[in-house]
């Protein structure tokens, strides 16, 4: 059985080392993405339940009891 050539052999840890340090590289780049993400999601949430509390209460005004308002303004 032949001994690896110590310089192949450095050149394939080159090569691990580089392919490693792109895929932390790309990890964060995702990890960035997914918390912008989840940022923007939450943010989206409350703007729709916000919407739907205003949604509601508009909701209630047109239901209102005609009694319950004032005469017009002719009478």
């Amino acid at each position: 059985m032949a001994t690896p050539d110590p310089s192949s052999l450095e050149a394939r840890l080159e090569e691990l080392e580089t392919r490693l340090a792109f895929q932390e590289h790309a990890l964060s780049e995702m990890s960035d993405a997914l918390a912008q993400a989840r940022h923007e999601a939450e943010r989206n949430a409350e703007l729709v339940r916000r919407v739907m509390e205003e949604l509601k209460s508009s909701r209630a005004s047109f239901l209102a009891d005609p009694a319950e308002e004032p005469p017009p303004p002719h009478y």
